[in-house]
């Protein structure tokens, strides 16, 4: 039984070797250029994927998660994320080190909690497969029974790799947010990030940012590095999601075209959330409580601001001034706006046309980046009418338009009138 698992798993694995291959070619000049411009940056995929498809074939054929109880396996993965959080919290120190001006000799100092730090990685790094392979397992159980599986198998089989992950440079024209251009980069100093932006935008006159990423659905899907099952739960989830719409219209259309891509982000981070709920009720029930909660931040100089409401706000009113030429009053009203978001907390480097163009494209949220853009609700209405997930993503599945999402909207309203 193990070995048919792992042959199917083999072979599905090579079959979506090409996947994150794919390129888009909005405008074959203009991604050129930015190609060009980009060529010392450009993220090397093939040079990562050898190793971790063979680490996953290699935690497939001699793992030992088919050894541990479900009770064993849940307590590993809490075990490993410990670890996580007391490797972070050991690079907090040593950072603090680095940076106390009355530390004469950082190096010396936190020469022992390098060593720890060094040892705990290594740790890390051996047990890893296994603990993606305990989350792995237990996230196909959970997408059996909700009815993602043909014959008992998951369908892609779930794959996911914690890595360091790329940066992305995405690039919107000025005259409308629209996520036209996108290339992997690798981590990039700011200031070669800053240069990279500006280059573009002055050689096609568009807006251009690099912004980090959580992760790629390459097969193994590229997942950063969380000490948060919650949140690797989550990301998990979302990724194989992208697998599995791969073999669909609404998952083909994804680099082609710009509704399909907010529509299947959108898809995806709803579906994670619930699923991944799901999951740590099944496994994690004492993380359950708390994961589905978001931080709301207060100020008192300013009342209650909330971050969803205000970015809507901004980019309602972004699209207003687009729509009536007024291409450099939008951009000074986003500069305008960031600074208010950076006074209330939050950290935004540049808020441009290629800013809403990549958020915009995640519209779990009631309110957000999206603005007025009817992909959000369509798709939270269609969830709370259908009869369970698995119906949901399968209605969704062979669309790639806004229109086609509007169109279901209406039926599923004609149905129930």
């Amino acid at each position: 039984m193990r070995l048919r698992r792992v042959l199917i798993r083999t072979l599905l694995l090579f079959f979506l070797l090409l996947m994150p291959l794919r390129s888009s070619l909005p405008s074959a000049t203009r991604w050129n250029t930015v190609a060009l411009l980009a060529r010392g940056h450009s993220y090397n995929w093939l040079a990562w994927l050898p190793s971790a498809l063979g680490a996953k074939l290699g935690q497939a054929l001699w793992g030992l998660r088919p050894f541990l109880d479900e009770t064993a396996a849940s307590q590993f993965l809490r075990d490993y994320v410990g670890e996580l959080q007391r490797l972070r919290a050991l690079e907090a120190r040593i950072a603090a080190l680095y940076s106390d001006a009355a530390q004469s000799d950082p190096l010396s100092a936190s020469a022992e909690l390098r060593r720890e730090r060094d040892a705990l990685r290594q740790r890390l790094r051996e047990r890893q497969s296994l603990a993606e392979s305990v989350l792995e397992g237990q996230l196909a159980a959970v997408l059996v029974d909700l009815g993602f599986a043909v014959a008992g198998q998951v369908l892609p089989p779930v794959a996911m790799r914690m890595t360091p992950l790329p940066q992305v440079l995405v690039v919107s024209p000025r005259d409308e947010i629209r996520y036209e251009i996108s290339i992997g980069l690798d981590p990039l100093p700011l200031d070669e990030a800053v240069a990279l932006e500006g280059q573009i935008e002055q050689r096609l006159d568009a807006s251009a940012l690099v912004l980090p990423i959580g992760g790629i659905a390459l097969y193994p899907a590229m997942i950063l590095e969380s000490a948060s099952i919650a949140r690797l739960a989550d990301t998990f989830a979302h990724e194989w999601l992208h697998h599995y719409l791969f073999a669909f219209p609404l998952g083909q259309a994804w680099d082609y075209d710009s509704e399909a891509r907010i529509i299947n982000e959108t898809v995806a981070s709803l579906f994670a959330q619930d699923v991944a709920m799901l999951l740590l009720r099944r496994y994690y029930p004492e993380l359950a409580p708390t994961a589905a909660n978001r931080q709301r931040v207060a100020f008192t100089d300013q009342g209650s601001f909330e971050f969803g409401a205000e970015m809507d706000r901004t980019r309602r009113r972004v699209d207003e001034l687009l729509e009536r030429g007024e291409v450099e009053a939008a951009e000074a009203w986003m500069e305008r706006q960031r600074q208010r978001f950076v006074a209330n907390g939050f950290a935004i480097r540049r808020l441009n046309q290629a800013w809403f163009a990549f958020y915009g494209g995640y519209q779990s949220d009631v309110q957000g980046a999206g603005g007025e853009d009817p992909v959000g609700p369509a798709l939270r209405e269609l969830l709370a009418g259908s009869d369970s997930l698995h119906d949901w993503v399968v209605s969704l599945r062979g669309i790639a338009t806004t229109a086609q999402l509007l169109d279901l909207v209406e039926k599923s309203r004609q149905q129930e009138a």
